[in-house]
């Protein structure tokens, strides 16, 4: 199925990152809201940090947001020390590919990871991106309505 991800993991902290540089992935493109960062929030939790800094160890690192609020992007930028695209439009694939044209950055050497399937999954898919699909990284904390419409879009993925 076109929507399945490469890989379903339960949290970024179970990316495989020994696996992915084996097989020739040198580039991580995250979705920023809910995967990295908790939605809306405009920090970086110290347990993210740290990760972040073992994986820029061995790839590049991109953040591919579709949000658009001046005052969040502000906030965001002053503290990724990575590059991060706004107003992306995903799963619309057009703004991803200038990003990575920008960095140099070949599909076929990257994983595009995210928590939903149907903007981030269909994105990276449409970009020829290896794709990992991550729950909320704040999915402890989540209204309950917000975790049925997420199990609400997981039912177009085949396991």
């Amino acid at each position: 199925m076109f929507l399945k991800p490469d890989y379903n993991l339960k949290s970024i902290y179970d990316i495989d990152l020994t696996e992915l540089k084996n097989l020739g992935i040198n580039a991580l493109l995250f979705d920023l809201d809910s995967t990295i960062m908790g939605s809306k929030r405009g920090y970086y939790t110290k347990e993210t940090l740290d990760w972040l800094e073992n994986v820029k160890k061995d790839f590049f690192i991109g953040v591919v947001s579709n949000n658009n609020n001046p005052d969040y992007i502000k906030k965001v930028e002053e503290v990724s020390d990575f590059p991060v695209v706004f107003k992306a439009k995903k799963p619309n694939c057009k703004i991803a590919k200038v990003f990575m044209a920008e960095h140099n950055i070949k599909p076929e050497t990257t994983a595009f990871v995210g928590d939903r399937p149907l903007t981030d999954v269909l994105c990276g898919k449409k970009l020829g991106c290896k794709t990992i699909l991550v729950d909320s990284i704040t999915a402890d904390i989540e209204k309950p309505v917000v975790r049925f419409v997420r199990r609400l879009e997981r039912l177009c993925i085949k396991k």
